[in-house]
């Protein structure tokens, strides 16, 4: 691995920056390109089929025009589904986002835990067989949002977000059961911390939510190793690029969030993986 390695962060959107904020902090110095599939986007209106065959030859793409040391799927629908394809088909390493069901049951204490994620991560056998094997005795409650990552996407580029809206995405996670209620939420969605506030503010009762960044952050630096000495105290450069695969150019609410987060755009636009 170089010591300046180079880093691709990929999700369907922009949930993905949540991630990239995190690894950023672990890893400084190394250099980033963040790639956003918003041609693509939401991925929980495509089928399994349709996301396996866009995404294998869409990492392709990616990969030889980035040339990364390690790639990030900061995005827990195509982790679930599409990961092991992907290791099959390429040697750089992979880091996936999976739901944090481990965390979040070893947290709980009311013993009522709750994944809010996308229709399509819910959906996915992968996800019912991490409650198996790590609900530890837990009442897991899934929750599939049809429209939390969009909200979120809203919400970063300073659009309006109907509050209510996020009330009622997020209002089957909350659950009484014999003196007990949830205590603990599972972001299962990079896009869900976007909105971390407003969850708050929408939710009925006080919660721990579980966010997966920080130990995908944790995951990456096995991988690589930690930053240089005189690294660690620089705050680097987040991100080198931003690909979009439309191609389109983002609205100016949208560039001024991007800095937020410490991304530029690319010169050049990228028009990768056309959409069907």
């Amino acid at each position: 691995m170089p010591a300046r390695p180079a880093i691709l962060v990929f999700d369907s959107g922009l949930g993905g920056l949540t991630v990239l904020r995190e690894i950023v902090l672990a890893r400084p110095d190394a250099r980033y390109v963040y790639a956003a599939d918003d041609a693509f986007f939401p991925y929980g209106r495509h089928s399994e089929a349709a996301l396996t065959a866009r995404l294998v030859p869409l990492m392709g793409e990616l990969i030889a025009d980035t040339r990364p040391d390690l790639v990030v799927i900061a995005c827990n629908t195509a982790s679930t589904l599409v990961l092991p394809h992907l290791r099959a088909a390429y040697t750089v390493p992979f880091v996936g986002t999976v739901p944090a069901i481990k965390p979040a049951c070893a947290t709980s204490k009311s013993r009522l835990v709750s994944v809010l994620g996308t229709e399509a991560t819910v959906a996915r056998e992968y996800t019912r067989a991490l409650i198996r094997d790590f609900g530890q005795g837990c009442a897991v409650t899934l929750v599939g949002s049809a429209h939390l990552a969009s909200i979120a996407e809203r919400a970063l580029r300073d659009e309006p977000v109907d509050d209510a809206a996020i009330a009622r995405e997020i209002a089957p996670c909350f659950v009484e059961a014999n003196g007990r209620r949830t205590d603990t939420v599972t972001l299962a969605c990079t896009h869900y911390p976007l909105l971390r506030d407003r969850l708050v503010a929408a939710s009925p009762w006080p919660v721990t939510w579980i966010d997966p960044a920080p130990a995908i952050a944790r995951r990456v630096v096995d991988l690589i190793g930690p930053a240089p000495g005189a690294a660690a105290t620089d705050p680097g450069r987040p991100a080198d690029r931003i690909v979009f695969t439309s191609g389109r150019a983002p609205p100016p609410a949208l560039v001024a969030a991007l800095a937020r987060f410490g991304l530029r755009l690319s010169n050049a636009p990228a028009v990768l993986g056309a959409a069907e």
